[in-house]
């Protein structure tokens, strides 16, 4: 069983890491939006979806993988938590 909060802050981490440059002084919290908002884009959502299967050992089919599925930290916790 994976902790909510500790999923949220894995995938949090992850976009602050990966996606913002360290004089990006956008915030990026569980509602913000990042594809929408073009902090993610469709390859980087594919690297997010490899990186979440590797971490949490799951497969997320690719009809699932929407952009609307991970348009929001919160939404991309939702989708995780269908495959732990």
């Amino acid at each position: 069983m994976v902790d909510d909060n500790a999923l949220r802050e894995t995938v949090l981490e992850y976009v602050k890491n990966e996606y913002l440059d360290d004089d990006d002084d956008r915030g990026v919290g569980p509602d913000s939006p990042l594809i929408s908002s073009g902090i993610v884009d469709s390859f980087s959502m594919v690297s997010l979806k490899t990186f979440l299967e590797r971490k949490y050992k799951i497969s997320i089919p690719d009809a699932k993988a929407t952009p609307e599925a991970f348009d929001t930290v919160n939404k991309i916790v939702k989708l995780v938590k269908e495959f732990v």
